[in-house]
């Protein structure tokens, strides 16, 4: 199993979505989310905002599609998880797996338990989006995932 890390960003946007993980069109697997970081680079102001992790049923349309990279160097390239950032097109939620209020000052880690990851299907264009519903005063916003190829 390699073990992936990539940082989505979004600025002032009409969408929701941050970024999202995907399964490829062919050649899928499963991927488990272990790690996420959450936070917001704009000028620091006292805004309240939701950050919400959902599964997806469709991979919307990406600004720009991010790499993942392998977090240790030996490993190849993931090539059945595919990121997007600054969608302009959001993808289509489906159930809320979390949701974090948070205040735009803040940046918020968390860590799944041992057997608690967030599971991507090996189902094309099925995965997870991270998305701010709440956050329309936001300029600037960035989720950051760390996964597993299975």
């Amino acid at each position: 199993m390699a073990k992936f890390g990539v940082t989505m960003q979004r600025t002032a946007s009409t969408t929701l979505a941050t970024g999202s993980l995907t399964a490829a069109a062919s050649s899928m697997r499963r991927a488990k989310v272990y790690d996420l970081m959450f936070g917001s680079e704009a000028t620091p102001a006292d805004n309240a905002f939701l950050w919400q992790v959902q599964r997806c049923t469709t991979a919307g349309t990406a600004g720009t599609n991010p790499t993942p990279l392998a977090l240790d160097s030996a490993d190849s390239l993931a090539t059945t998880i595919v990121a997007g950032q600054a969608h302009t097109v959001d993808p289509t939620g489906a159930t809320v797996l979390m949701s974090i209020g948070l205040n735009q000052r803040a940046t918020f880690r968390w860590v799944a338990a041992p057997g608690g990851e967030l599971v991507i299907p090996a189902t094309a264009s099925n995965g997870i989006k991270f998305e701010t519903p709440t956050a329309g005063g936001l300029v600037s916003v960035t989720v950051t995932a760390h996964f597993d190829e299975q």
